[in-house]
């Protein structure tokens, strides 16, 4: 009887080997003076050193995946954006609280690796991180037979960042009359992705849509939109940003009272935002009431900003095209 290797199992050490042989030139052009060791080393080493300037720095981390948009990126084999999905997806979620994002470490895991689709996912991965200021420090890629589907991959990430405690967003001092400005979303971003799938189920991913404009794979497929740029703009032109919610699983029922202040409510008028045209044909196509809609998706609002009716003007011109006041902080007892 020949003897059984780890290939015959399903495992290919050699196409990890060659993977990060693809990836690793990518990964340290994320690299500053601060990463010690990155790729390649059991564990990343960060100097936080430099933070000893701050006050008192706090640390905040999250982790989050793409979920089942990677189906969407397999079936079109399409990897060069995935990346950016979960990069911004994390960093927009420590961004909520004031943070801005130190390093990020990913989790690619497939039935089977193939290494030059590992490589464009991470090098898609290392170009968000560069495009956002953090360093790509280390990650896994599994390979899993029995477990994925053959061509399916998972794509996890987590984002370790930094604030000042003084000037952590809690959303503490939100109060009635505060005004709430949404800031446009690219696509999906990185959520709905499987009651959208359910919708367009048997579609030719490839086809145009005229009302998309687009074929219908590419729009399901554009990137999730990162916002510290616009924090910080706003931030720089002392604006006081009062509450930010990311709008993700959950859309915009479940995730803006997580910042609210008991005794509060979010008034958010349908129509005082245009609703992008991918969302009108998931709801047409699939007949989906509103409310669905609303608690699946972000519908064109990938960010909320709760800011004074004092500061609303210069917020939105500040912010420029596609931010709107969309809303306004009221009583829990009028809703």
């Amino acid at each position: 009887m020949k003897p059984i290797t780890y290939r015959d199992a399903g495992v290919d050490i050699e196409a990890g080997a060659r993977a990060v042989e693809l990836m690793k030139e990518a990964v340290r052009a994320t690299y500053g003076p601060e990463v010690l060791a990155g790729i390649g080393a059991f564990g990343g080493l960060f100097d936080i050193s430099a933070l000893k300037g701050m006050q008192a720095p706090v640390l905040v981390a999250s982790t989050d995946g793409v979920g089942t948009k990677t189906k969407i990126a397999a079936a079109l084999g399409r990897f060069e954006t995935i990346g950016f999905d979960i990069v911004n997806h994390c960093v927009n979620d420590i961004l909520v609280q004031g943070a801005r994002p130190l390093f990020f470490l990913d989790y690619i895991a497939a039935s089977r690796l193939q290494p030059e689709r590992v490589a464009t996912v991470v090098r898609s991965i290392a170009a968000a991180c560069q495009a956002v200021g953090c360093a790509l420090l280390g990650g896994e890629t599994a390979e899993m037979p029995g477990v994925y589907e053959p061509n399916e991959f998972d794509l996890v990430g987590t984002v370790v960042g930094v604030v000042e405690r003084s000037q952590i967003i809690d959303g503490r001092t939100i109060r009635p009359g505060d005004q709430v400005i949404g800031l446009a979303a690219a696509g999906l971003h990185t959520n709905g992705y499987s009651l959208a799938r359910r919708v367009f189920e048997g579609w030719d991913l490839h086809a145009g849509i005229p009302e998309l404009g687009q074929p219908l794979g590419e729009a399901l497929l554009v990137p999730h939109r990162a916002y510290l740029a616009e924090v910080q703009r706003l931030q720089a032109a002392n604006i006081t940003l009062k509450g930010l919610a990311h709008i993700t699983g959950g859309g915009l029922v479940d995730n803006p009272p997580r910042i609210l202040p008991p005794g509060t409510a979010l008034d958010l008028p349908r129509g005082s935002w245009p609703i992008p045209p991918i969302f009108q044909l998931i709801q047409r196509v699939g007949q989906i009431d509103e409310t669905e809609m609303a608690r699946t998706f972000n519908l064109g609002l990938g960010m909320l900003a709760v800011v004074s009716a004092e500061q609303l003007d210069q917020a939105l011109a500040v912010l420029g095209d596609g931010a709107w006041a969309v809303g306004e902080i009221v009583s829990e007892k009028q809703e």
